[in-house]
């Protein structure tokens, strides 16, 4: 799959509740910030927030604070926004 749509599939992975799903995708495109956002949201959703911090660093986003559901359409937006 493409970066656009193993993002996307990590999104929804994420909302159906499957973290392992989700994660495997993102990592799968490390070093994309828009994977390493994922990857940040993710690790910080499941309370890991020094690694977290770590893939923010890379995707070059600030520590969130809003919910994971939130990020996830914030980060949905921008995939379809860079089509």
């Amino acid at each position: 799959m493409s970066l656009r749509a193993d993002c996307l599939a990590a999104l929804e992975a994420h909302e159906q509740g499957n973290w392992s799903k989700a994660h495997a995708l993102a990592q799968k495109h490390e070093g994309s910030p828009l994977a390493d956002w994922i990857h940040a949201m993710l690790h910080r959703d499941e309370g890991d927030s020094g690694n977290a911090a770590h893939w923010y660093h890379l995707a070059g986003k600030p520590m969130s604070s809003v919910p994971a559901s939130e990020e996830r359409e914030l980060i949905r937006q921008t995939i379809q926004s860079t089509r």
